[in-house]
C-alpha cells in the first residue's frame, strides 16, 4: 500500500515538473516538446484549442493500444500521469520566466526530461510517444530516450515547415534532445540486470514471469546449511522492466530471496522467442 502511494506521488510530481516545463519555458516562446505533447502544442499554436485538452485526447488512442501491449499496471500509471499532466497544464498559468529562447529550450527540456524520467522510474510513462518508444525498446533493445529523439524529428520538421521559422524549430530540437538525454540518465532503460530468485512458489512465479518477453532459467539449488532443495529462477531484464518484475515477485512469493546484479553485457538472444 505504501509503495503504491509512493508511486502515485512520484507520478504526480513528474506531472507537475512537465507542466512547469511547458507553461513556464516552452509555450511562452512557442517552442515544441516531443511526441504527443509536441503535436498538441503545434496544433494549439495554429488554432484556438486548449493545449491541455489536445494533450488528453491525442493520448487516448495510444493509451488504449498500450493497454493490450504493455500491461495494465504500466498503462494504469501512464493514464494517471496523462490525467495529472493535463490538469496541471490547465491550472499552472503560462508565464514568461526567461526572455532568451535558447535558455527556455534548455531548462524546459530538463524539466520535461526529469518529469518523464520520474514516471518511468516507478513503472509508468507520460503517454504518447513514450508508450510507442517503450514498445520499440521492448522489441529492439534501444535506449528509450534515443528512440523518442528519432520520432520527434518528424514533429520538428512539421514545426519548421508550417511555422516558417527554423529558429523556433531548431531551439525545439535542442529542447527535445536534452529531454531525451535527461530521461535516459534518470530512467536508464537500456541497462541490463540479472535477477536471481530463490523461491518455494516456483510454478506460481513461472506462470507470471513467462508472460513477460524475457527468458527464465530454472536452476535446482540446495542450502549449504539446511541441505533443503529449492528452486532458483534466473532472468535477464532491463531496469525499465524491473519495477514490474519486483511487483510480480512480491505478489507471488513475498518471502522469496532475490538478488539483482547489474549485467555488463549480453550475448545471444536477449528476448524470449
Amino acid at each position: 500500500m505504501l509503495k503504491k502511494f509512493w508511486n502515485i506521488l512520484v507520478i504526480i510530481l513528474g506531472a507537475i515538473t512537465i507542466a512547469c516545463g511547458f507553461n513556464l519555458f516552452l509555450i511562452p516562446h512557442q517552442l515544441l516538446s516531443g511526441g504527443v505533447s509536441g503535436l498538441s502544442l503545434l496544433i494549439s499554436y495554429f488554432s484556438n484549442w486548449d493545449v491541455s485538452i489536445l494533450y488528453l485526447f491525442v493520448n487516448i488512442p495510444i493509451l488504449m493500444i498500450g493497454w493490450f501491449k504493455l500491461g495494465k499496471r504500466f498503462i494504469g500509471l501512464s493514464i494517471l500521469s496523462v490525467a495529472a499532466t493535463t490538469w496541471f497544464i490547465a491550472v499552472i498559468p503560462v508565464n514568461l520566466v526567461v526572455t532568451d529562447m535558447l535558455l527556455a529550450s534548455v531548462f524546459g527540456g530538463v524539466l520535461i526530461g526529469i518529469g518523464s524520467g520520474l514516471s518511468f522510474r516507478v513503472g509508468g510513462s507520460t503517454g504518447g510517444f513514450d508508450i510507442i518508444g517503450s514498445l520499440v525498446t521492448r522489441t529492439y533493445d534501444f535506449p528509450v530516450g534515443n528512440v523518442l529523439v528519432g520520432m520527434n524529428a518528424l514533429v520538428i520538421l512539421a514545426a519548421g515547415y508550417f511555422n516558417d521559422n527554423w529558429n523556433i524549430a531548431l531551439a525545439s530540437m535542442a529542447s527535445m534532445y536534452i529531454t531525451g538525454k535527461v530521461l535516459d540518465l534518470i530512467h536508464i532503460s537500456h541497462v541490463k540486470v540479472t535477477v536471481y530468485i530463490i523461491t518455494n512458489h516456483t510454478e506460481e512465479l513461472l506462470s507470471k514471469l513467462l508472460v513477460i518477453p524475457r527468458g527464465v532459467t530454472l536452476i535446482k539449488t540446495e542450502g549449504a546449511f539446511s541441505h533443503v532443495s529449492r528452486d532458483m529462477l534466473m532472468t535477464v531484464t532491463t531496469r525499465y522492466e524491473l519495477a514490474e518484475l519486483r511487483s510480480i515477485i512480491k505478489k507471488a512469493d513475498p518471502n522469496a530471496f532475490v538478488n539483482i546484479v547489474e549485467t555488463v553485457g549480453v550475448m545471444g538472444s536477449f528476448r524470449r522467442r
